[in-house]
C-alpha cells in the first residue's frame, strides 16, 4: 500500500472505531507512520503490528508539565548535559530496555522510527553524563504544532525528567499546541497529563498537524532561561 487512499482503507476512520484497536497488519514505513500520527493511530506491537487509537485519550498542556524540586535542583546545577538529535536509536534502545520483562520496543519499531527520524518526523532528547554516557533521554514524533511522546529512560536519577523538561521547553517556544502521550497511568498522571475524549483529542489534533511542517527542535540559547519554569540554570556548576 502507498497512496492516503490506500492507508484509509487499511485504517479506516477512527472516529467510527468503537474499539480501542484499529488495523493489524502493515509495516513501519514512514509513509504510514505519518499517516497514522496524524489521524491519531498509533503502534503498539510487531508480530503482528497492532494500530491503536484509544478512549480516552491521555495529553499533556505544553506548558503543563509538572517537575520536582530534585529535577529543577538537577537542571540548575547542570548536572547532565542535553543534547537534541545527537543519538535518536540511542535513546530507542535505551527506552527498550526493560529488567526482568517484555518490551513493546522491538527492533522493527527501532528500525522503523529510526528511519522516521531521518526523514525528520522523530526527534529524542537525550542526558549525558560527563564522562559521555548516555543516561537518559526521551523521543517522540513531531509534526506541525503536535508531538506525540512515545517512551523515557534513565540510567541515572532524573536524567529522563531533565531530558523532557528541555523538551517541553522546546516545544513552548516553538508554539506547539498538542502533546499526546496515549494512555494515563501513574507516572503520565504525576507528571501532569489528564484524560480527554477521543473525538476531542482527534479535533485538537485536526488543528495542530493541520500544517504538517517539519519540526527543526533546538536548545534553550545559551545565557537564557526557562520560559514556562521561572527557574534559572546556575551556569557553570555542576
Amino acid at each position: 500500500m502507498s497512496g492516503i487512499q490506500d492507508f484509509y482503507k487499511f485504517f479506516g476512520d477512527p472516529i467510527r472505531k468503537v474499539d480501542d484497536l484499529i488495523a493489524i497488519g502493515g509495516d513501519f514505513s514512514p509513509e504510514r507512520l505519518f499517516y497514522a500520527y496524524t489521524h491519531g493511530i498509533f503502534p503498539w506491537s510487531q508480530s503482528p503490528i497492532r494500530w491503536y487509537c484509544l478512549q480516552p485519550r491521555a495529553i499533556f498542556d505544553i506548558d503543563g508539565l509538572h517537575i520536582s524540586k530534585t529535577t529543577k535542583k538537577k537542571i540548575r546545577k547542570q548536572v547532565y548535559k542535553i543534547t537534541v538529535n545527537k543519538d535518536f536509536e540511542g535513546v530507542m534502545r535505551g527506552c527498550s530496555y526493560r529488567k526482568n520483562e517484555l518490551t513493546w520496543i522491538t527492533d522493527g519499531f527501532i528500525k522503523g522510527y529510526t528511519e522516521f527520524h531521518k526523514k525528520g518526523y522523530a526527534h529524542s532528547f537525550e542526558a549525558w553524563k560527563e564522562n559521555g554516557e548516555l543516561v537518559g533521554g526521551v523521543y517522540g514524533v513531531a509534526i506541525g504544532k503536535f508531538f506525540a511522546g512515545e517512551s523515557m529512560f534513565s540510567f541515572e536519577p532524573d536524567a529522563g525528567k531533565v531530558a523532557l523538561t528541555y523538551l517541553f521547553e522546546s516545544l513552548y517556544r516553538d508554539g506547539f499546541t498538542l502533546f499526546d502521550t496515549q494512555q494515563l497511568n501513574e507516572i503520565t498522571w504525576n507528571l501532569g497529563a489528564y484524560e480527554i475524549s477521543k473525538e476531542d483529542y482527534l479535533n485538537r489534533l485536526s488543528l495542530a498537524a493541520e500544517i504538517p511542517n517539519k519540526w527543526k527542535p533546538q536548545l534553550i540559547p545559551e545565557g537564557e532561561d526557562f520560559q514556562i519554569y521561572q527557574f534559572k540554570r546556575e551556569l557553570g556548576e555542576n
